[in-house]
């Protein structure tokens, strides 16, 4: 592992964009963490603390909205980076996310090279 390597947390619950997302990263010399709903989501970015973390808002059990209220509130995970990316893409559901603190609100479907060049634009 490089000592630099920049961390980011995927969290959603669509194995299709876990894998390439993964993939993507990865190559892009990050180091890449994995969540399948919320509440992993917390555990992990808790144990590991990522750089910035890709989020889903529909998920089972714990939201992307209710994960994000939780990360702004821990003075230990306040600073991660976090980049909304949904599927929800009416403007009330961009503004709440962005409301809430989101960095970034990309909606679904989404340009892979867009998205790494925003992440690398978050995490200088």
């Amino acid at each position: 592992m490089k000592i630099n390597m920049k961390k980011i947390l995927i969290v959603d619950d669509e194995p299709n964009i876990v894998m390439s997302l993964e993939y993507i990263f990865k190559k892009e010399n990050f180091e890449v963490f994995i969540a399948r709903d919320g509440s992993e989501a917390l555990e992990i970015a808790e144990l590991n603390v990522p750089d910035i973390i890709l989020l889903d808002i529909m998920m089972p059990n714990v939201d992307g909205y209710q994960v994000l209220r939780f990360l702004k509130e821990s003075v230990k995970l306040r600073d991660i980076k976090v980049v909304f990316l949904s599927a929800k893409n009416k403007l009330s559901d961009i503004e709440l996310g962005l409301q809430l603190g989101a960095d970034k609100y990309i909606s679904k479907p989404f340009s892979t090279k867009k998205l790494v060049n925003e992440v690398k634009a978050l995490v200088k």
